[in-house]
């Protein structure tokens, strides 16, 4: 199994106090090297290309997060940050999903886990927010669809945020299926049950403080047969552990355990449909003690059989 990620990705610094900091890369992959020190290839991220951005991507925000001249941290909305060091990263971050997406089918490796930051599936064509630069799955998404001719993409995103981002870059597109478990209310106010895009929009939105229960139903009663029924060609992951009973922005209780549930599934669902062909890119998760476990849960799971 194949591991993503790149040094710029810890140079985007959003400022003190900012939950969304490079520490929270550097506890995933010093747990994941010390959890699997055999089994994990490890890659260095390429940039994505503007080409490959603008599959998803207006020109305008291609021009503010990698044009504008920054030598300080410049907010771009309460949450989003642009720093000196982040143009590097979020091109990492986004080049790291192709490259994965391309060596899955190409069939050098079965599965890949992206440890980037920063985060994107708040990122909308027009906007960076949510902490999101560019939508790092959605250019996944659309590369495997334009690049590699794949009709049946499904992303699946158990971030406890909403991907507003990823869905409404997607909701006119049957190619590919996203399905989110998230809580609502909560930032960023997407996600009803109601919305369905051209029928290729799942959401199952869970009330403050649901349990490992209910986000288990939620996936077992509508999430995973709508994905069972998709019968996609490849499985992508917006992998966000901020669902965690100890993260600090939401409120939800998860623990490692139901996100190796999940995962497990999913992995099952691609050995059925997809030749077992996952790229998971890590999306949000706060709390650094949950990031570490949450992340070696999922990707030990995804590791099982990978080969």
């Amino acid at each position: 199994m194949r591991i993503y990620t790149h040094p710029a990705c810890t140079r985007h610094d959003p400022g003190p106090g900012h939950v969304e900091r490079p520490l929270r890369l550097v506890a995933v992959i010093e747990a994941l090297r010390a959890a699997f020190p055999a089994g994990l290839e490890w890659h260095e991220a390429p940039r994505a290309s503007r080409g490959q951005l603008l599959r998803v991507h207006e020109d305008a925000l291609l021009a503010l997060v990698l044009d504008t001249p920054v030598e300080a941290p410049m907010a771009l909305d309460p949450d989003t940050v642009l720093g000196p060091g982040s143009a590097e990263a979020a091109l990492r971050a986004a080049g790291a999903g192709v490259a994965a997406v391309d060596a899955v089918l190409h069939g050098e490796a079965r599965r890949a886990f992206c440890a980037v930051r920063p985060p994107g599936h708040h990122a909308t064509d027009v906007a960076a927010m949510g902490f999101c630069l560019f939508n790092n799955i959605a250019v996944a998404a659309a590369h495997a669809c334009d690049k590699h001719g794949l009709s049946r993409v499904a992303v699946v995103d158990f971030d406890v945020h909403h991907g507003n981002g990823t869905q409404a870059i997607f909701d006119t597109d049957p190619r590919v299926l996203y399905l989110s478990s998230h809580q609502r209310p909560l930032y960023p106010g997407t996600g009803a049950a109601n919305e369905r895009g051209v029928g290729n929009v799942v959401n199952a939105p869970l009330p403050p403080g649901s349990d490992g229960a209910a986000f288990r139903r939620a996936w077992s009663e509508a999430l995973l047969p709508a994905l069972d029924s998709f019968r996609p060609q490849l499985l992508l992951i917006s992998a966000g552990f901020d669902a965690h009973k100890r993260d600090p922005l939401a409120g939800l209780e998860l623990d490692a355990d139901d996100y190796r549930w999940l995962s497990e599934a999913l992995r099952a669902c691609a050995d059925r449909h997809a030749r077992g062909r996952i790229v998971s890119m890590l999306e949000g998760g706060y709390d650094l003690a949950a990031l570490r476990e949450c992340s070696v849960a999922h990707v030990g799971a995804l590791l099982a059989g990978a080969g």
